[in-house]
């Protein structure tokens, strides 16, 4: 169907009412960069409540997660009558509230005539109803999480089917590396993990099933920490999932990591998953510069150490440590040039937790696939997200690649969460020309700093600190609450401008002698990370750091003195 074009106009201008911009002028490709013969536009250039997940029908309807998710909208779907690769005519449905404070929705896939979606703690469905755009019965309830969840680290749902019926949900680990205490410094890791029995790996089901518990599931694989990236590739017909790596190496064994290595270490590992296979958590992590897999420090290892590590599955890939692979996808069109037929592409969210150097990712990556194994190195296949290099805080990202999906024609679409931009991505060139000439521009992209290894002296941002206070900061603060104090969003609360900082000193210091857990909001925005206790640090550094974040990022508090967290620090001993 053709638009004339004074309608046209008039839902441009409808979008600007509804929040919901296209109309911007954009440059060229929407920003992004990519392999010679490849062309970008910017689909919907804003969503408001931001979009995770995707998939797309095989009428064309472009249906997506939203993060921002409410009793009135949790989807949404999107047209495009005219092929120009604009949207023109989006809605939303399937409204739920999240459980948490926040939404952590993970999965959007098309099966046997439903979309399949999920919060943090429940799979859902519905059934498409063909020629329409929302479907018309009620939705499905196929998978509920029932565990008891207080701040549950990786509580994601993506989902995944195989060639048989079969659903694949993961159950995250409730922990980084199963310590007790929880994330604090030097604390050993229990052994067995209790955890492994409900979490850190991936369960299969009926996708036909509904009502399903754990219970009804069967434990497909283990030691897998956390799970956002992962799809079923029907060639070789293996599950493959890009784990996240776990975090904190520096913060809670300063005497054993450099800010260098915790920085770049451990890997994301791209992992084929067969019945049974184990990949190590907690108990072990992959090493990309040493090409293996090492014990962790919580169970005796110094990061060279391999131990019971021999024991567990390696990865196919190990990729750089943080870079948020939060999407992976098999491309089965016919679009692209041959090459890309049957590989995978990943979407990676970009660090949060590089500090004290730049943070790193925010691109999509190309791995080449034959007979089932990677055929090739990784390549960026899509870059120009961030919209600049250095990253030094994650907040100054324009925009940051959350979710892939295809259409039946072989058409990429890609999303981002920052704000709720989607892209569509076609291929214009010589399908039979296309080569490694075509590729060079993009491997060159290798050499950006939010891509190559830093280096250890002159990209560590932290090596002009002019206080001691300062360079506490850089080395452990800076990792979550980010260079310039503004954190990260549902993550990591903000230093800048708020009561927290300069508000009690007594409150503070014990956050950094005791840590935190659970949900904070600051400025109307929840917060769930989980803040360590520092009492490893020295009174002196822990005044000199609460002095500087107190005097930075646009608070002005007084200092807090030495004399002051000693005599807070011993209270807390008597105790």
């Amino acid at each position: 169907m053709k638009f004339a074009q004074f309608t046209k106009v008039w839902l441009i201008c409808l979008f600007i009412i509804l929040g919901l911009s296209r109309c911007a002028e954009q440059p060229s490709n929407g920003g992004l960069l990519l392999p010679n013969g490849f062309q970008s536009v910017v689909m919907v250039d804003s969503v408001p409540e931001r979009v995770r997940h995707m998939a797309v029908s095989d009428e064309g309807v472009l249906y997506g997660n939203l993060r921002n998710s409410d009793e009135k909208a949790g989807i949404i779907a999107i047209a495009d009558t005219d092929d120009d690769g604009e949207a023109d005519i989006i809605e939303k449905f399937g409204g739920y509230r999240s459980r948490q404070s926040w939404s952590y929705s993970t999965a959007m896939r098309i099966y046997n005539g439903y979309i399949y979606f999920s919060s943090e703690l429940v799979v859902y469905r519905y059934k498409l109803t063909p020629g329409t755009m929302v479907p018309e019965g009620e939705v499905e309830i196929v998978v509920t999480d029932d565990h008891e969840h207080g701040k549950h680290e990786h509580i994601g749902k993506p989902i995944a089917f195989d060639n048989e019926g079969h659903l694949y949900v993961p159950f995250g680990a409730p922990s980084n590396a199963c310590q007790e205490p929880k994330r604090t410094p030097g604390a050993q890791g229990l052994d067995p993990c209790p955890q492994l029995e409900h979490h850190g790996g991936v369960w299969r089901f009926d996708a036909n099933k509904l009502g399903q518990t754990q219970e009804d599931g069967y434990k497909y694989a283990s030691g897998i920490r956390s799970v956002v990236a992962m799809d079923w590739n029907s060639v070789d017909e293996n599950l493959y999932i890009v784990m996240h790596g776990r975090d904190d190496l520096l913060r809670l064994f300063p005497d054993k990591y450099s800010p260098w290595e915790s920085a770049l270490l451990p890997s994301e590992e791209f992992i084929r998953v067969t019945e049974g296979s184990n990949f190590g958590w907690p108990y072990c992590y992959y090493d990309q510069m040493q090409g293996k897999k090492v014990l962790g420090p919580e169970y005796g290892g110094d990061g060279k150490i391999i131990g019971r590590c021999d024991e567990f599955d390696d990865p196919i890939i190990g990729f750089p440590g943080h870079w948020a692979p939060n999407d992976l996808v098999f491309y089965k069109g016919g679009q692209f040039p041959e090459r890309y037929k049957n590989g995978a592409f990943i979407a990676f969210h970009g660090s949060t937790n590089r500090a004290p150097y730049p943070q790193s990712g925010y691109f999509v990556a190309f791995v080449p696939f034959k007979d089932g194994a990677p055929s090739g190195d990784w390549e960026v296949f899509a870059d120009g997200f961030a919209g600049i290099d250095p990253i030094e805080s994650v907040k100054d990202a324009h925009f940051r690649p959350m979710g892939i999906a295809f259409d039946k024609d072989g058409a990429m679409y890609l999303s981002d969460s920052v704000k709720g931009r989607i892209w569509k991505i076609t291929f214009y060139g010589d399908k039979g020309a296309f080569g490694e000439a075509d590729l060079a521009d993009m491997e060159k992209r290798k050499l950006a700093t939010h891509i190559r290894t830093p280096d250890q002296v002159n990209d560590n941002l932290g090596r002009n600190a002019s206080s001691p206070g300062e360079s506490t900061y850089y080395t452990y603060c800076s990792t979550c609450h980010q260079k310039d104090g503004r954190g990260a969003p549902g993550r990591f609360p903000p230093l800048a401008n708020t009561d927290w900082v300069a508000g009690d000193k007594e409150r503070l210091v014990k956050i950094i002698l005791k840590g935190m857990e659970g949900s904070i909001e600051i400025k109307g925005e929840a917060y769930n990370g989980v803040m360590p206790q520092h009492s490893f640090l020295s009174n002196e550094e822990i005044s000199g750091v609460l002095t500087y974040i107190r005097s930075n990022f646009g608070n002005d508090a007084s200092a807090v003195g030495t004399d002051e967290v000693k005599k807070i620090r011993n209270s807390m001993d008597k105790i």
